[in-house]
């Protein structure tokens, strides 16, 4: 999938470089913009260099609050003052992102580069809103929001290397960022890792309300499904062995881990899950013909 396979090499490329000295504006100030703007200020972007064009009076005011210390972000009603932004973020719901890029085009400037995190809109889409320009155009998840994002990108042929860089290192303040080979696949990383945080979140609530069911105290079988959850993702991140290898490091033939995957296996949980994500990228291309058009 990544035109830097090894995750380590990618956070390596995608280092802050110049986007410390420059001009970056947000188009809405919800979560996932709160949470980029967050990863930018801890790896060293100034607040005063980001712009937020956010038509809610509260979420800015949210948004002042959160970003309070030392300098204050420029926060603006609507999207007249991107013309000063070299790079601009797109971090609007998909059903309302033709009508956003239509009003912001008349504002942007020529060589801005601009990321769209909406998901299912695709980069032809955004050409004919917003005119020919570098597009960049990412499937994040919600774990951006703690620092632990997963996010897979693609850039248009108006792109060059720096703006790449920059790119990758304002999704990469936030998580893993990997570049794909073509667009297509942006809708394959949306079923791993764009919706995959509802799946654990759901596993881990079926787990808990079994355990609960079973006996152990609810609050008890919620805290310890969640710590597990956890530590088996660091786990997995940060031993360097395979998924498959971890799973049989603690699975003892005849044990009791044993007798639990024997069950998810005659339940059909492999074919469960192929048809699940497949359902999922499907619905990711059904947004493109959907909220895509002219």
């Amino acid at each position: 999938m990544s035109r830097t396979p090894n995750p380590s090499v990618a956070a390596d490329e995608q280092s802050i470089g110049d986007l410390a000295m420059a001009s970056i504006g947000f188009v809405g100030g919800g979560g996932m913009a709160s949470a980029l703007i967050g990863g930018l200020v801890k790896q060293g972007v100034a607040a005063a260099q980001i712009l937020v064009a956010e038509p809610v009076a509260a979420q800015r005011d949210m948004l002042r609050a959160q970003f309070s210390t030392g300098e204050q972000l420029r926060l603006h009603s609507d999207s007249s003052q991107m013309a000063a932004a070299e790079v601009v973020v797109l971090a609007v719901k998909p059903q309302i992102l033709r009508q956003v890029a239509v009003d912001l085009r008349p504002y942007l400037a020529a060589q801005a580069l601009v990321i769209s995190i909406a998901a299912g809109i695709p980069i032809a889409a955004l050409e004919r809103w917003l005119g020919p320009r570098p597009i960049v155009r990412c499937m994040p998840n919600t774990a951006a929001l703690v620092g632990h994002g997963a996010a897979g990108l693609f850039a248009n042929a108006q792109c060059d290397a720096a703006q790449r860089q920059r790119a990758g290192a304002i999704l990469g303040s936030v998580g893993l960022a990997c570049w794909v080979e073509s667009e297509d696949l942006l809708d394959l990383v949306t079923a791993v890792s764009g919706s995959g945080p509802a799946y654990f979140f759901r596993l881990a609530e079926l787990v808990a309300a079994s355990g609960a069911q079973m006996g152990l105290p609810a609050e008890l079988a919620a805290a310890l499904s969640v710590q597990t959850c956890l530590g088996a993702g660091v786990l997995a991140r940060d031993s360097g062995q395979s998924l498959a290898e971890l799973r049989r490091q603690v699975t003892s033939p005849g044990g009791t881990t044993a007798a639990a995957l024997q069950r998810f296996a005659d339940g059909g949980l492999a074919e469960l899950v192929r048809r699940a994500m497949q359902d999922c990228a499907g619905r990711a291309a059904e947004l493109a013909a959907e909220y895509g058009g002219d």
